[in-house]
């Protein structure tokens, strides 16, 4: 799921190097026109998310239930595409505080196995951070509820 959710920043990444095609008439915006740029943006939200699914902990603590329900909502937020940027900066603040709590790697002797999990696992979860962010500065994209209520 981890690597999916990378995969999902990537696909990101290349939607916004993707060019829009010229128009003939230019400066002017097209009206209800979807390009494949939009559902790679889509996809790439979609996949982000796949990584919050490791997170989730079905324990009976009460900050592991405050922990999946918040983490739920702005997962949910972000994938349909409503609120996006506040809901994807959200997460990029929950996740920083999450990842330095729970893959301190620099807290385990670099002999144990676990160092390296980790390790690994950090700097993971900080690539899915930085697809966050390019959610973030882009926004969804076409293909979202925000872009949506544009229309009403």
């Amino acid at each position: 799921m981890r690597n999916m959710a990378l995969g999902g920043g990537l696909l990101l990444l290349l939607a916004e190097s993707r060019s829009e095609g010229k128009s003939m008439f230019a400066g002017v915006p097209t009206v209800g026109v979807t390009s494949p740029r939009q559902y790679m943006q889509l996809g790439g939200r979609v996949l982000l998310i796949l990584m919050f699914m490791t997170l989730l902990h079905f324990n009976a603590s009460a900050f592991t239930i405050f922990q999946d329900i918040f983490g739920l909502t702005l997962i949910i937020l972000v994938t349909i595409g409503f609120k996006t940027k506040l809901a994807a900066l959200t997460l990029v603040l929950w996740l920083m505080v999450i990842n330095v709590v729970q893959n301190a790697f620099w807290t385990v002797p670099s002999y144990r196995p676990l160092h390296d999990f980790l390790k690994y696992d950090f700097f993971q979860t900080l690539s899915v951070m930085g697809g966050l962010l390019l959610v973030v500065a882009l926004g969804p994209g076409g293909v979202s509820m925000d872009e949506h209520k544009k229309k009403w």
